[in-house]
Order: structure tokens, then C-alpha cells, then sequence
């Protein structure tokens, strides 16, 4: 099984192929303008440990999948992904300036290009998940599977009901355990659950293997945005390459808010030993999936 930084490195040269750079002015009937593919472009490759997509991928690999047929299925993740970045930061949302150790896409490009340039990666991911369909009909029932996945995870039961609940919390400086929970779930732990069990139906796995997915998925993700309300407080912004210090300005509900610094730790250990023990049902093949849940703890100290 490859590094993380291999399956990132498979992604990214994926990119160029299915979000072609266009030379400015290029405006023909039936494509589309080049303004729109250089906004698109300008945030999805903007780097990035491309852990959604990277996650896909060593999940096909690990249950004996065929990894090239899945990726344009990663590639869609993590445009989506990047959609969702790219609204977060907009004035009406994070209204933050820096993102990736750059500026922010609003910022480059204006607020309304902004918002048509998340718009359009969103549209794309899903049309180049339904081409792989098309591409490989002996397999489309498993490929529908996985697209159900991946848009019930991003949609209005899952990212976007959590992004719904956050904002709500900000704006109305409410919120208990059970909201945070909710909104940590849906905003973040989603993105991550839905992506490996779609990798699961490309894979034809059994629902104690989806079980098992859907745990370290949650766990993980709750990990990791634990470790992110952290670095808000504790981390470096060069390093973190984002605005620190905004969450508590801003009044959001966060672990911090929550549990403080030393219950936002224990928090982070209770959710990595989740996240290995849904792993031990794989043994030896899940050594990414323990390695990268490891190195996400290291990021707190």
C-alpha cells in the first residue's frame, strides 16, 4: 500500500485532465470560460494534504480494488472538498482572507466569482462521477452506490447541515454538547465517513466492513477537527497556512469553547483508539488508515 503522499501525488496529476487550464479569453459556446476554470483551478490545485481523496483510494487498495477506476471518484471528493472551502471563507460564512498560506478565493477573484467557482466544482464532481458510470457500465450499479454515498455526505443531511448548524450557533451565541456534536459530525466527520463507504460499494463490501468504515470514519474526523479547534489556539499560522485565533473572536462553538484545552486532548486520545479499533478488523492492511490516525494526534503538541 502506497503513502499518503503517493496517493496525493496520483490525485494531483489527475487534475490537470479533468480541470484543463484555459487561455484567458477563451470563451466558446458549449465550454466553458476561462475565468471560471482559472477560479476552479486556482483552489483545487492550491495544494493541500488531499486526505479525502488519498483516503478513497488506500480503502479500494486495501479491500483488493481496482484504484483506477476509483480515481475520478477520489478527484470528485476532493473537488468537493475544495467547493466547500471556497464558500466557508466568503464574507457571509468565515469571511476569512487566507487560505493554504495564500489568499482566499473572494479575495483574488471578487465574492461572486467565488461563489460560481465552488458552484462549479460541485457540478463537476458529480459529472465526472457519473461519467465513470458510463466508462465502466458493468459497474455502474456499484459506481451509483458510491455516488449516493458521497452526495449524502456532502448534502443537506450531512456537510451542509452541519455548515446550517454552525452558522445558526455563531450568529445566535447559542449552543451545548449536542449542537457541537452535530455540527462536528455532519461539517466535518461526513466528508470522511462517505468517501471510504463509497469506496466500500466500488469494492463490494460486505456491511460489517461499511460498519467498520463508517466508525474510524467518524472517529477520525471528530479526531480531526479537534486537532483543528486546537491549532486555532495553540498553532503556528505560517505553518497552519490560515488565519488563527478567528474561532474564539468570532464566538463559534468549538471544542475549545466546549471542553477547554485539556478536555479537547482526551477528547482527541478517546477518539483514536476508536479509530484503531474499527481499523483491527482489517489487520495488516490497515496500516495506512493506523498511520495516518497517528500522525493526526501528533498534530496537537
Amino acid at each position: 500500500m502506497k503513502t499518503l503522499k503517493e496517493y496525493a501525488a496520483i490525485v494531483e496529476n489527475r487534475f490537470d485532465a479533468l480541470l484543463p487550464e484555459l487561455s484567458e479569453g477563451t470563451c466558446e459556446i458549449g465550454g466553458m470560460p476561462w475565468l471560471l476554470a482559472s477560479s476552479m483551478r486556482y483552489s483545487l490545485l492550491a495544494g493541500g494534504k488531499r486526505l479525502r481523496p488519498s483516503m478513497l483510494l488506500a480503502c479500494v487498495d486495501m479491500l483488493g480494488g481496482d484504484v483506477e477506476a476509483a480515481l475520478d471518484i477520489a478527484c470528485s471528493v476532493e473537488m468537493i472538498h475544495t467547493y466547500s472551502l471556497i464558500h466557508d471563507d466568503l464574507p457571509g460564512m468565515d469571511n476569512d482572507s487566507m487560505r493554504r498560506g495564500r489568499p482566499t478565493n473572494h479575495v483574488v477573484f471578487g465574492e461572486g466569482q467565488a461563489i460560481l467557482a465552488g458552484d462549479g466544482l460541485l457540478n463537476n464532481a458529480f459529472e465526472t462521477m457519473l461519467k465513470c458510470g458510463i466508462r465502466y457500465p458493468e459497474r455502474a450499479l456499484s459506481y451509483l452506490k458510491a455516488i449516493n454515498e458521497i452526495a449524502c455526505g456532502s448534502g443537506v443531511t450531512g456537510m451542509v447541515a452541519g455548515q446550517v448548524m454552525d452558522l445558526y450557533c455563531e450568529r445566535e451565541k447559542t449552543g451545548d454538547e449536542a449542537a457541537l456534536k452535530y455540527i462536528q459530525r455532519d461539517k466535518t466527520a461526513c466528508m470522511f465517513i462517505y468517501p471510504l463507504r463509497a469506496a466500500g460499494h466500488l469494492c463490494n463490501a460486505d456491511e460489517k466492513t461499511l460498519e467498520a468504515l463508517t466508525t474510524y470514519g467518524e472517529a477520525f474526523g471528530l479526531l480531526f477537527q479537534a486537532t483543528d479547534d486546537l491549532l486555532d489556539v495553540i498553532g503556528d499560522s505560517k505553518a497552519v497556512g490560515k488565519t488563527l485565533g478567528k474561532d474564539a473572536e468570532s464566538g463559534k462553538l468549538t471544542c475549545i469553547s466546549e471542553y477547554g484545552i485539556e478536555g479537547t486532548r482526551e477528547l482527541v486520545k478517546r477518539e483514536h483508539a476508536r479509530a484503531r479499533e474499527a481499523m483491527s478488523l482489517f489487520g495488516d492492511k490497515a496500516a495506512f488508515f493506523n498511520d495516518l490516525v497517528d500522525s493526526m494526534v501528533e498534530r496537537t503538541y
